[in-house]
């Protein structure tokens, strides 16, 4: 691995985005391989209070000026109004609320008026809504407990309080007309629009059932959407993500710049500095990590324990991320996004001559149409993203 001398990343000290796990939902989908639970009695009572405690220690081990929060899930929006207000004071007690964008995560059928209003007076500015399908045929199949009329009754009420306002859409589902969907969920008003391929994951009810996505399909899908979308200009601006002008999500792209994040609740993932109490690499001495950068960890990746484990104060799993690893998962994430990386930040950010180390992966890939090399800024073709991860692959084999 190529370094700058003396080699030095210039990663920001301050974490600027939260993310906050809630794991319940009123029913499991049967797609979903997340980390999701139905509710019992008491049990989301223990989640706030462990929530509390451990928004409090983030607080004592971060420093945190925050642009972003997301309440993710599960189904958020599935906690009563009490429940999701005390989540709503602990982040803020804690931990602030993003200056830019607070993102909740919602369900169609648990939209009310009154909701609404409470939501935007807790602090939430931005709405992602588990539309799916606006058709009550492709909704049944994928195990929705809301209908289509549910779900535009909802976008409509969150718009009428001045949310920005997200509708996920999942594409290649066997009998779905696509372009019906897409055309209804723009003519509702959204901003953006995630779509995503139903992918069947080992282990839940649609693996078990053998239900299976003709290839065709889903590259169709992949294409169509965009079509459709930018006919009613929206901007594919990642891989499954289009957008209005001014309507991308600021989270999620600080995930997709591979920025750090602080992950709070069960199942959370974080991103975080590795500050000044870096574990020694296993294996070397402290002279030799002077001497071998690639190996001194620049950040952490932490996932948090499920349920049961994280209210009784596991820890889960902490991965030391190093140069090198911290450039390759920048390049897999970063290449994602239509205006891809700037190669000479990234290098800033790890010490790592990027575009040095990586120039003949760099060139194969651009004589072969599926990367763009401008200056210093490297971004994939349409082509180069139906087949990232092959290209990515050449990246870390490289490493």
């Amino acid at each position: 691995m190529e370094f700058f001398r003396p080699a030095a990343s210039q990663l920001d000290p301050v974490v600027r985005h939260l993310y906050v796990h809630v794991p319940f939902c009123p029913s499991i989908c049967p797609y979903c391989d997340f980390h999701v639970l139905t509710r019992r009695a008491g049990l989301v009572e223990q989640y706030l209070h462990k929530l509390e405690q451990a928004a409090a220690q983030l607080a004592r081990n971060y420093s945190v000026d925050l642009d972003t929060v997301y309440i993710g899930g599960g189904t958020p929006s599935f906690l009563r109004d009490g429940e999701i207000r005390q989540l709503a004071e602990t982040v803020g007690r804690h931990l602030g609320w993003g200056r830019l964008e607070n993102t909740l995560e919602i369900n169609p059928g648990t939209v009310s008026a009154g909701r609404a209003v409470l939501w935007r007076q807790l602090g939430f500015d931005r709405a992602s809504v588990g539309v799916q399908s606006l058709d009550d045929a492709t909704l049944k199949f994928l195990g929705r407990t809301h209908d289509a009329q549910q779900a535009r009754q909802a976008i409509g009420t969150l718009l009428a309080q001045d949310f920005r306002v997200s509708g996920d859409l999942m594409t290649a589902v066997p009998g779905q007309p696509l372009a019906s969907d897409v055309e209804s969920l723009v003519g509702l008003g959204v901003g953006h629009v995630s779509a995503y391929t139903l992918t069947i994951e080992p282990g839940t009810e649609f693996a078990r059932r053998g239900v299976n996505v003709d290839e065709d399909a889903e590259r169709e899908g992949f294409e169509r959407t965009e079509q459709l979308l930018a006919a009613h200009g929206f901007t594919r601006y990642e891989v499954s993500n289009y957008a209005l002008p001014g309507q991308e999500s600021r989270h999620n792209l600080a995930y997709w710049n591979n920025r750090t994040y602080l992950g709070l609740g069960p199942g959370a993932a974080g991103h975080y500095p590795a500050g000044l109490a870096r574990p020694e690499p296993k294996g070397l001495r402290p002279e030799e990590s002077e001497e071998s950068p690639a190996h001194v960890p620049l950040t952490l990746r932490r996932t948090n324990p499920h349920l049961h484990d994280w209210l009784v104060g596991e820890t889960g799993e902490t991965l030391p991320i190093d140069a090198t690893e911290y450039v390759t998962d920048a390049l897999f994430m970063g290449l994602r996004l239509r205006q891809g990386i700037d190669l000479a930040d990234l290098s800033r950010r790890s010490g790592v001559n990027v575009a040095g180390h990586y120039a003949n992966v760099i060139r194969r890939n651009v004589e072969r149409g599926l990367l763009v090399l401008e200056a210093d800024h490297l971004r994939a073709t349409p082509a180069g993203w139906w087949v990232l991860n092959r290209v990515v692959t050449e990246f870390l084999e490289q490493a």
